[in-house]
This record gives structure tokens, C-alpha cells and sequence, in this order.
């Protein structure tokens, strides 16, 4: 009974450790609600990454619409401060402009153009393919804008070109008129005139 006692003994003394390890590999309470709170942690930390990115897009655009709105008002302003230029350069009782308008291709290209007022050269332009493609378009160029006194003048203008059938073509056309205290403007218009297929060079005045 002695040997008996003996080796119940020393197999409870064996069997005690085994639990022990059985009990602590189990999974503590505490140590689950530490991992799932880490889990929420992690989430919150990348929605608060998501709202980061949608703060800064929303600044990003915000400023884009700052700028375009501030390039508008700079426009804006160089047009006044152009407009008030004009009117301190050219005052409207001596204001007066030339300008030029064009419906022509086929019979007449136009190369260049000098204008003359009372004999006196005011200007000289040579035209490239896109300023006479903006012309055909409907586009009108001014040609000049300076300040004239009250009275009679002599307005020149000497068109230079390739007209009908290849050929070089000058060709001046000259009008005098009347300048009031009101601003004037003169211009002139060259057309196709199929009929006899020559260019046709027309002037007006207008206030």
C-alpha cells in the first residue's frame, strides 16, 4: 500500500503541471478585447485617412476656383485700364479710327496695306495666313486709332495682293470727310464682285 500511495502520488505530482499548461494556452478574455480593439483602431485610423484625402481635394479644387475667379478680375481690370487709357489718349471730341473688313478669297489675297491720313503714313501692316483666315471669318482689324482735329481730311488706304488669276494686284482707294466733335470712325471693306470678277474695295463712315 505504501508503493501504492508512493506512485498516486508522483503521478499527481506529473499531472498537476499538464493542466497548468492546458489552462494557459487557452485564449485570455483580455487579451481577445485587446486584439479587437485593435481591429477598431486600425479602421479608424484609415477613415480618418479617407477624410484626410477628401479635405485636401476639396482644398485643392477650392483654390483652382480662387484662381480662375482672380484671372477674371485681373482680365477684367486690364479691360477698364485699357478702356480708361484710350479715353485719357483719345478724347471723344478727337477720337477717330480706321478699320478693315473683309469678304474676299477668291479673286483677291491680300499681302499688305498702308493707310495714309492728310498725306501723312499712320500705318503699315503685312498679314499672315491666320490674321486673313480671322478676316474671312468675319473678323474686323483696326488699323489705326489716333485723335484728329475738327475739319476736312483725306483718308488712303493702298491695298497690296495676288489678284484674279495669279497676278499682283495694288490698289488704292481714298475718301475725304468731315470730322465733328463726336468720335469717327472710317472703314474698309473688300469683297469678291463676281460680276467682273474683280475685287471691290468700299468705304464708309460711321460715328
Amino acid at each position: 500500500m505504501k508503493y501504492i500511495s508512493l506512485i498516486t502520488l508522483l503521478l499527481f505530482s506529473l499531472a498537476t503541471p499538464l493542466v497548468a499548461q492546458q489552462d494557459t494556452d487557452e485564449p485570455i478574455e483580455g487579451e481577445l478585447i485587446e486584439g479587437e480593439l485593435g481591429v477598431v483602431q486600425d479602421e479608424t485610423g484609415a477613415a480618418e485617412d479617407e477624410e484626410s484625402l477628401e479635405d485636401g481635394s476639396a482644398e485643392e479644387g477650392s483654390l483652382d476656383a480662387d484662381i480662375e475667379a482672380l484671372k477674371k478680375e485681373v482680365l477684367s481690370l486690364n479691360r477698364d485700364l485699357f478702356i480708361l487709357e484710350e479715353d485719357l489718349l483719345f478724347p471723344a471730341n478727337t477720337q477717330f479710327s480706321i478699320f478693315l473688313s473683309m469678304d474676299a478669297g477668291a479673286l483677291f489675297s491680300l499681302d499688305s496695306v498702308q493707310v495714309k491720313v492728310d498725306d501723312k503714313n499712320v500705318a503699315n501692316h503685312l498679314y499672315t495666313e491666320r490674321e486673313l483666315a480671322a478676316l474671312k471669318r468675319g473678323g474686323v482689324q483696326r488699323l489705326y486709332i489716333g485723335n484728329l482735329p475738327s475739319g476736312e481730311h483725306e483718308i488712303i488706304a493702298i491695298f497690296t495682293g495676288i489678284g484674279p488669276k495669279g497676278r499682283d494686284y495694288r490698289r488704292g482707294e481714298s475718301i475725304v470727310i468731315e470730322k465733328t466733335t463726336e468720335p469717327q470712325f472710317v472703314e474698309f471693306m473688300i469683297a469678291d464682285d463676281t460680276g467682273k470678277e474683280q475685287p471691290q474695295f468700299d468705304v464708309r463712315v460711321w460715328e
